[in-house]
């Protein structure tokens, strides 16, 4: 897993300093060989986090074409409140111990739906209600769905299965 580290200025495009708090010492991370585009090595973070929390069905949408707020969505399921939170909590804690942190939480103390804004991508956590009512996947249909790296996504999928 790529590592990250702090760093109070990095150079941008133009070969000009500016500051910046982390520094991705590798950029990002591989898909699997279906998979057309890099992950960024925070996502990876993210989606091994929610692995260890066992979240469920796992979805990661490109909105680049779509949208200017945000490069990506992460959407999560958790099987109740107390799950969601405890996903959102490791998913915060993962990154912030890599020196990541997250720009806002919204709608953890309800826990039906948890956002974690990174600012290049957006961590969504619902309840399995809240996922169907909401339906972000379809709301934002238009979004590339992106094939998590096969490992992760087996990893997800076999705590999923040894669960059951």
């Amino acid at each position: 897993m790529p590592k990250l580290k702090e760093q109070s200025q990095v150079e941008d495009e133009t070969g000009a300093m500016e500051d910046s708090s982390v520094q991705r010492e590798s950029e990002t991370a591989k898909t699997d060989e279906h998979g057309a585009s890099n992950l960024d090595a925070k996502i990876i973070y993210a989606v091994h986090a929610a692995r260890d929390k066992k979240a469920i069905e796992p979805v990661l949408l490109d909105l680049r074409a779509v949208a200017s707020f945000t490069d990506h969505f992460l959407i999560l399921s958790g099987t109740n409140t107390r799950h969601v939170q405890a996903i959102a909590d490791g998913i915060v804690g993962t990154l912030k111990a890599n020196g990541v942190r997250a720009n806002r939480v919204e709608g953890y103390s309800g826990a039906e739906w948890v956002l974690v804004d990174y600012g290049s991508f957006i961590v969504h956590v619902f309840e399995a209600k809240a996922r169907a009512f909401y339906d972000l996947e379809r709301l934002w249909r238009d979004a590339t769905r992106v094939t998590l790296p096969a490992d992760e996504m087996t990893a997800v999928e076999s705590s999923l299965n040894n669960e059951r």
